[in-house]
């Protein structure tokens, strides 16, 4: 499973913030590993400079293996509760999409 870390020009796109959340996707999806080709992760800031509320926004997208993408979104006040909300979503309609298929 590849892991493909994008953010706007507002959010830094550091390679050790990169490997947290990569890491930290990998270890919640790993259930998942064997139907995921890739996951694709953008981190948004949706006001730009501006402040504001939940206005960080993550959008993961899942490639799975024989079926349409599958993409999930989250907005919080930070990163890692963005990153963490549409990690929880994403695994949620995974198991929807893939259990399905285990039952059939």
């Amino acid at each position: 499973m590849k892991i493909q870390y994008n953010t706007d020009k507002t959010i830094n796109g550091e390679e050790r913030n990169q490997d947290f959340f990569s890491s930290q996707i990998a270890e919640e999806l790993n259930r998942y590993e064997s139907q995921i080709t890739r996951i694709e992760v953008h981190v948004s800031d949706e006001n730009g400079t501006k402040e504001g509320l939940k206005d960080i926004r993550c959008l993961l997208e899942a490639r799975i293996e024989g079926r349409k993408p599958i993409a999930v979104s989250n907005q919080a006040d930070t990163i890692e509760v963005a990153v963490s909300g549409a990690i929880d979503k994403l695994k949620a309609s995974l198991e929807t999409i893939l259990g399905k298929l285990q039952n059939h």
